[in-house]
């Protein structure tokens, strides 16, 4: 006993000092009132009714989806004026910004038969909605199949005879469409899955879209998505030399025009109604894609039904700014809602949207699909204290019990990353909203194996309780939490700063010019926090701090690059400045597809080596005040070395095209 009461003594200060280590920006008041109140049990429900759905952009059934999420919005009491969608015309031609619409599309069966040398029913829709290529037009084809490989280039197709054909291939399906149909005249095409995955899940097929071109529209035949089972099963027929043939029928309406709806919901704020903080989602998706995105689409309803119940109910109060909800299309959608709405900016244009979550396949059952939450932070050309504070969040949920009835038992797993593009917290970052995208990411991803049995409740709560207690604690930020959240941003910016000279230093990288972007990010990450609060107090606090990451830089420095060379003299540099004439991330397509031949080849060649998150931040970095030669260095610091010639002719191709001038 008396051995037991000194070791308590001895380890009783440690397991304090641990507890107190870790300071949650939420108090513990509004931290219940959440986790009570968000349920993802009741997610989940919306996540089973909104998988039902074959929610196509542009189609009737993504409209019913939309029509599901509206209904419950104003069962939860929202009223006309506060919940409601705005439709965008969806017809292929239609155009916003830089992105065209996707074409409407409407189908209501569709078979696939072997007819020789054996006759076998192989797939149908609707029981397989994923099986037919999205946009595929109607028709009916009886024909002899051919093996292309890949199918996704010329090469593919050298010395075989398509015309008039199916084509088998392992490509994706509009790229294999695109090839074999409309430039060498096969009849239909048929793609399976036939990477790493389908040997481990052979009886899985993969989501597949033919997205056509304007110009392309009239040529759309159509075509199916099997398994790697099935799609191995045809090409051994055709290896041991049988005459395979194949008859395949689509029927309905299939390309139309349309529309894409977007689902609009608001909780108004009392004190600052004008400031918005976005919650978004993606609802589009084939049936039944329950990951991607019914799990975030599910997810921001809830909590659109709960922020609106405790605030009701007088359990919280009313917010001081505005929340603002979208269930869009992704991408496409997003890009004609903010052509719409071009006050959808962030401060730094002159804007009130002050930050938005992304939720994008958040509901993953961690220990059936073996992956874990991914919370992706903004770029460089976008620092923000809303990082921080999502990361803080997150820690807290890591510290709470959280457990439903038919919930799984895992730990909580979660990565915080670099930023990353690939949904459409990249639409509002571009708007310079500091946008967090919540995902997670598997084998069932685009797949027929992405159901609701995978979505568990206990990491659609955690993830809802994380985007959520942000929000709410942004959109009040008081004086003292202003304070103790500069206090957190000053810490943080100032180990990101030292990690900059480390990094540089290690990487042998223009140690200077890392720092010195370094420096710009972490000051603007601190005064990101008056966006929020801007009280004579907050402003005080928060100089001082910049003083402080000024003295640090300076030192850091006078450590690391004592003796750098100076900079390039004028005649290396180019001091030409871009200016954007378009709203949104550039169509993906873009400069390349608006060049001709010999200008659109260099794009596919080893000299360019732009990847797409760099490509989406250098036109982020084209303010109008930068040169060409700082956003080489921008892009530089933020990734890997890249040639002054390489950030210059881009640019140089983005002029020709429209999307860029010359200041």
């Amino acid at each position: 006993m008396i051995f037991l009461f000194r070791m308590l003594i001895v380890f009783l200060p440690v397991t304090l000092l641990c507890a107190q280590s870790r300071h949650d920006l939420l108090d513990e008041k509004t931290r219940e009132l959440l986790h009570e109140g968000l349920s993802g049990e009741l997610a989940k429900e919306h996540v089973i009714a909104i998988t039902r759905h074959h929610r196509i952009q542009g189609s009737r059934g993504y409209r019913n989806a939309a029509q599901y999420v509206l209904g419950k919005l104003k069962e939860y009491g929202f009223s006309d004026k506060d919940a409601y969608i705005e439709s965008f015309k969806s017809d292929g031609i239609a155009k916003y910004q830089t992105w065209q619409s996707p074409s409407g599309w409407d189908i209501t069966s569709a078979e696939l038969r072997m007819v020789a040398p054996d006759t076998e029913r192989i797939v149908g829709y609707p029981e397989i909605a994923m099986s037919v290529i999205t946009y595929s037009n109607t028709g009916e084809v009886t024909a002899e199949l051919v093996w292309v490989g890949a199918g996704t280039s010329d090469d593919d197709y050298k010395g075989k005879d398509v015309k008039g054909k199916f084509v088998l291939a392992t490509g994706y399906g509009g790229s294999v469409h695109r090839l074999a149909v409309l430039k060498y005249g096969a009849k239909a095409v048929i793609c399976f899955l036939n990477d790493e995955r389908a040997t481990y899940y052979p009886d899985m097929l993969q989501y597949t879209g033919m997205w056509p071109r304007t110009e392309e529209l009239p040529r759309v035949t159509f075509g199916f998505n099997l398994t790697y089972h099935q799609g191995m099963k045809l090409k051994n027929l055709l290896d041991r030399e049988k005459k395979v043939v194949l008859h395949g029928w689509v029927k309905g309406i299939g390309l139309e025009p349309y529309f894409m709806d977007v689902v609009v919901a608001h909780i108004r704020g009392t004190e600052k109604p004008g400031e918005e903080l976005v919650f978004s989602a993606h609802l589009d998706h084939p049936k039944e894609s329950a990951n991607d995105n019914a799990s975030g689409s599910g997810a921001i309803l809830d909590i659109a039904r709960t922020l609106k119940e405790l605030t009701n109910n007088g359990r919280l109060p009313k917010p001081k700014r505005s929340f603002r909800f979208v269930w869009v299309p992704e991408w496409n959608g997003t890009m004609a809602y903010i052509d719409k709405h071009p006050e959808l900016t962030g401060p730094e244009l002159g804007g009130k949207f002050l930050a938005n979550m992304n939720m994008d396949m958040v509901g993953e059952n961690q220990e059936l699909v073996h992956s874990h939450l991914i919370l992706t932070r903004t770029p460089n050309s976008l620092p923000s204290c809303v990082n921080d504070v999502v990361a803080n969040m997150t820690e807290m949920i890591d510290n709470m019990e959280i457990s439903t009835p038919r919930g799984s038992m895992s730990e909580f797993n979660y990565r915080i990353t670099p930023y990353s593009g690939g949904s459409d917290h990249m639409m509002f970052i571009d708007r310079k909203i500091p946008g967090i995208m919540f995902s997670h990411s598997d084998y069932t991803h685009h797949t027929s194996e992405d159901t609701p049995d995978k979505v568990d409740p206990v990491e659609l709560e955690r993830c809802e309780i994380i985007a959520t207690g942000t929000m709410w604690y942004l959109a009040n930020l008081t004086d003292v939490q202003a304070a103790d959240l500069a206090y957190l941003v000053n810490a943080k910016s100032s180990y990101r700063l030292d990690a900059s000279a480390r990094d540089a230093h290690m990487a042998g990288m223009g140690a200077h010019t890392v720092l010195e972007h370094s420096l710009w990010q972490q000051l603007a990450c601190v005064s990101s926090i008056l966006d929020f609060n801007d009280s004579r107090a907050t402003g005080t606090l928060l100089q001082d701090f910049e003083t402080k990451l000024r003295h640090q830089y300076e030192s850091l420095v006078s450590i690391v690059a004592p003796s750098e060379a100076p900079p390039a003299p004028p005649d290396k540099r180019d001091e030409r400045i871009p200016v954007r004439l378009t709203r949104g991330p550039l169509d993906f397509a873009l400069p390349e597809s608006a060049l001709d031949s010999s200008g659109a080849a260099w794009y596919r060649s080893a000299e360019f080596t732009l990847d797409g998150d760099m490509r989406f931040e250098l036109v982020n970095y084209i303010d109008g005040k930068r040169t060409v030669s700082e956003i080489r260095e921008a892009l530089s610091a933020e990734f890997v070395p890249v040639k002054l010639e390489l950030v210059a002719r881009y640019i140089d191709d983005l002029v020709k095209c429209g999307a860029i001038k010359w200041k």
